[in-house]
């Protein structure tokens, strides 16, 4: 099982401490580093940053919200990332949220699907170095190659229902899953294994040996998926219907978040001792995920998440 490290961008901590995971995920040996985009630092900013403060992490940009993010912007950045840091440099790609898409960036998500499948097509041509000639229903680019050199990064597609699991199978290199169940995962990698036998990651948050902060973290930190479609039912499967059917009564947030289990949060985190978290991590890899990007709590108790990077390198 590959172990890679994923920046949280925990929204109640300092923002910089995502360079410091960074920095504790390079010097523990870790080989792969995830940088989404969120709230603060533009993801290839942060990425050129790492880049320049670390020594030998390869670097995944993603995922980018492909209804914000076009095929060009996207290639010209990993391009500028890999020359200015001489860093391996791939990406990642998804649908994003409503919330990011629409309602931060004023964007149409409407038709988020297509635009994933077709971006894939773009991104494929422009990281490769080609003349980019491709007119869809979405998404279009003609005309353009990169100037810098091309990066020839692996794409990774980030899904958890079926009409994205089977664009990662048919156009990305790696599909990346987050926030589930080992009995989730494996549904989705059978899925993706019908067309695919490209490898499968998954995010997972992540506290070894966890003081109160970091359950704290962790719990505020699956709130938003209880009453979400798909992710609702997956909780219930779990046995949490009770907590997704009163999230679905649209409930203040400190009520629901008073409402969540640590049983709960177990079913989609690791937490616990660094060898409870390993036979965790077995879990998902009997389920045929080939990595798990961690996602480090960053808390007082464990600023940067160095300890819990530590307890499973």
């Amino acid at each position: 099982m590959k172990l890679s490290v994923s920046l949280g961008y925990w929204q109640d901590r300092p923002p910089e401490e995502a360079l410091a995971t960074a920095i504790h995920a390079d010097r523990l040996g870790y080989p792969e580093l995830w940088l989404g985009e969120m709230a603060t630092y533009d993801a290839f900013a942060l990425a050129t940053a790492v880049g320049l403060r670390t020594t030998q992490i390869g670097l995944t940009v993603g995922p980018l919200a492909v209804s914000v993010r076009d095929p060009m912007s996207i290639a010209r950045g990993a391009a500028s990332v890999a020359a200015l840091t001489g860093r391996r440099v791939d990406v990642a790609i998804g649908t994003s949220s409503p919330v990011v898409v629409s309602a931060w960036h004023g964007r149409d998500r409407s038709r988020a699907g297509r635009a994933l499948q077709e971006s894939a097509v773009v991104l494929r041509q422009l990281l490769d170095g080609e003349k980019s000639d491709f007119a869809g229903s979405v998404v279009s680019s003609s005309g353009y190659r990169l100037r810098l050199a091309p990066p020839k990064s692996s794409l990774t597609i980030a899904a958890f229902g079926a009409g994205a699991v089977k664009t990662a199978a048919l156009y990305g290199d790696r599909l990346v899953l987050n926030l589930l169940t080992p009995a989730s995962a494996g549904a989705l990698v059978s899925r993706f294994r019908s067309e695919s036998l490209g490898p499968v990651a998954a995010w997972l948050a992540t506290a070894v040996d966890p003081a109160p902060d970091a359950i704290e973290q962790l719990r505020r930190g699956v709130v938003p998926y209880l009453a979400a479609p798909g992710y609702g039912e997956m909780f219930i499967e779990a046995g949490f219907g009770s907590v997704v059917r009163f999230a679905r009564t649209g409930p203040h947030p400190r009520a629901l978040l008073d409402a969540v289990p640590v049983e709960l949060v177990k079913t989609v985190c690791l937490l616990g001792s660094a060898d409870e978290i390993r036979a965790r991590i077995a879990e998902y890899e009997a389920a045929g995920v080939a990595e798990i990007a961690l996602v480090p709590s960053s808390v007082d108790s464990d600023p940067g998440g160095a300890r819990t990077l530590a307890g499973l390198r």
